[in-house]
């Protein structure tokens, strides 16, 4: 009788064992994944943005818009919150070291608009990437500054 008791309790220890290790395994699992259908977000180059990196996620299109009919209609040209100011300092370099278009996927505008199934009309009309003679000295390919990083899509 005592031998199948200490028999059914081993079993019971280890049977709690795996379950807890399979219960660890499935929440790295499910973290990993969670993770992997973030978008990845290239890191600007500059000192620093012009706002709060959580401000700009959830504004930076009514700062746009702003700007867009500041100039528009009151010819009001800022740097502050143009368009082009944004894509020298978010300026993604492809493999041959030239700014990527807005048609590669690495492009910084589509790594969020893509996961979040929103189309972009900017560039029916502007550039989507800076011209080599817009970009400062410090975010030339080759620079400090020009290689790429990224971070998933965290504040």
């Amino acid at each position: 009788m005592n031998l199948r008791r200490i028999s059914i309790g081993m079993l019971a220890i280890m049977l709690v064992a795996i379950s807890s290790m399979s219960a660890v395994v499935c929440a790295e699992e499910d973290n990993a994944a969670s993770s992997a259908l973030l978008p990845v977000i290239p890191v600007g180059q500059g000192e620093a943005c012009v706002e709060e990196t959580g401000f700009m996620r959830r504004n930076h299109m009514e700062l746009l818009k702003h700007q867009r009919d500041e100039t528009m209609l009151k010819g009001v040209r800022r740097e502050h919150y143009s368009l082009k100011e944004c894509l020298n300092c978010h300026v993604v370099y492809g493999p041959d070291a030239t700014p990527v278009t807005v048609a590669s996927p690495s492009h910084f505008c589509r790594s969020c608009h893509d996961y979040a199934a929103v189309s972009i009309d900017c560039f029916q009309c502007h550039a989507s990437r800076p011209e080599s003679g817009d970009l400062p000295a410090d975010h030339q390919p080759g620079s400090v500054l020009s290689v790429t990083t990224s971070v998933s899509g965290s504040d």
